[in-house]
């Protein structure tokens, strides 16, 4: 059995960096949650209470996130072989799957004030949402560099982002009421944001699936792959692949390679090192594990269910 380990760098921010930038974003949202939780049942508005909810799942969000990033760094042991390498894409799901629920809450409490429209103390919802526009906003601009290429920060930076697009929309809506008394609006607004939070939250739940139940990358099309190796001189025949992703850093491959003759263990190795660079610089894939066969009795299909 012949493995492969492509070593690489990744330009991803330091996980303590990641760590701090979290648990400050915790800390403002935490304020910020306590702030509009008391002055919602003071001013009676729903869409304030709504963002506070919303601010409430992420602090949650944000602890599981904070977590995630801390176990992610602990190394392998014997009885846990790749370590916590996927305690980020649970913490994505974890998350994903709460923005979901979070809107779903905002929609059944938004409906029912459609209908029983209340006044609104909406000089307290404009001073409330100015506080959660500043804190969310520094918090975005916290996260934003490290969101790129890492599901779990990319999970806690779309719950601040909706966060601080909640409180400009709620900030709005305290405007309208204030000068216009359309009380309404409060509802609408709650709305906007319930049905935001699914949409957003919806495609980092697919994604996270995906990683989690080892389906093959997007970008990945398994047949190119086979075709490539088909071309190397001796090789007969490519079965049982298997492609996964097992964090945002690192994709497997493993598969069985039947040759056309009774290669040396040596000249295995040659060929193991094509593969290994044709697929590390053309698809990404890192980690490869390649079982040679010659004249085995084995299926020669593609794709096998072990």
């Amino acid at each position: 059995m012949g493995h492969s380990h492509h070593n690489h760098s990744h330009n991803h921010a330091h996980p303590d960096l990641k760590g701090r930038s979290l648990f400050i974003a915790i800390l403002l949202n935490i304020l910020i949650t306590a702030s509009q939780v008391i002055g919602g049942l003071i001013s009676g508005s729903l869409s304030l209470l709504s963002d506070a909810l919303h601010n409430f799942s992420d602090v949650l969000s944000l602890i599981v996130s904070y977590v995630a990033t801390i176990l992610s760094k602990r190394k392998a042991s014997s009885n846990k072989t790749f370590g916590f390498k996927r305690a980020e894409i649970i913490a994505a799901f974890v998350n994903s799957t709460a923005l979901i629920v979070v809107a779903i809450i905002l929609i059944i409490e938004a409906i029912e004030r459609f209908l029983s429209p209340q006044e609104v103390e909406s000089s307290l919802v404009i001073w409330l949402s100015l506080l959660g526009i500043v804190a969310n906003g520094f918090s975005v601009l916290l996260l934003k560099k490290h969101s790129k290429g890492n599901m779990n920060m990319k999970s806690a930076y779309l719950h601040l982002l909706t966060d601080m697009m909640a409180s400009v929309a709620v900030l709005i809506g305290g405007i309208l009421m204030k000068y216009f008394q359309w009380f309404w609006v409060d509802s609408l607004l709650t709305l906007a944001i319930a049905f935001y939070l699914i949409f957003m939250g919806w495609n980092l739940l697919r994604d996270s699936t995906k990683v989690l139940m080892l389906f093959t990358p997007d970008s990945i099309i398994v047949q190119n792959i086979v075709d490539e190796i088909m071309k190397i001189d001796k090789v007969k025949n490519v079965h049982h692949v298997h492609i996964w992703q097992l964090n945002e850093d690192e994709v497997h491959l493993e598969a069985h390679i039947d040759f056309n003759v009774d290669i040396k263990l040596s000249e295995f190795d040659v060929i193991l090192d094509e593969i290994e660079e044709e697929l590390f610089h053309h698809h990404g894939i890192n980690h490869i594990n390649i079982q040679p066969e010659f004249g085995k009795c084995d299926s020669k299909q593609i794709i096998v269910q072990d």
